[in-house]
């Protein structure tokens, strides 16, 4: 059972650096192919929106709203995805997803993990 586990989340100042990160198990070689990790956050009463993902081919996007001061990446053959988020702001306050999309066999999976909280204050 493919699974996303994520760490990193916690409270921190106004200006202040977190790491987030996320880690995916269970996948098979030979049938489960990564295409996109990345990173979205749902802040209380919001939608869940896009803050940064990144393709197998190297492609990142980032939310304007994070642009200059988040940084996506991976390693492992993307099975692990980093978020280093700097210059915080407490907008940024929020739950942060990890997702993974990837082909099992022909079927197109979309995987999410739990969330992390992220907190920033002023």
């Amino acid at each position: 059972q493919v699974q996303l586990v994520e760490s990193g989340g916690g409270l921190v100042q106004a200006g202040g650096s977190l790491s987030l990160s996320c880690t995916i198990s269970g996948m098979i070689a030979t049938r489960d192919h990564l295409i996109v990790m990345g990173w979205y956050r749902q802040a209380s009463g919001k939608q869940r929106e896009l803050v940064a993902r990144t393709t197998r081919g190297g492609d990142t996007d980032y939310a304007d709203s994070v642009k200059g001061r988040f940084s996506i990446s991976t390693v492992n053959a993307m099975t692990t995805v980093y978020l280093q988020m700097n210059s915080l702001k407490p907008e940024d306050t929020a739950v942060y997803y990890c997702n993974a999309q990837y082909y099992s066999g022909t079927s197109h999976v979309d995987s999410w993990g739990r969330g992390t909280q992220v907190t920033v204050s002023s």
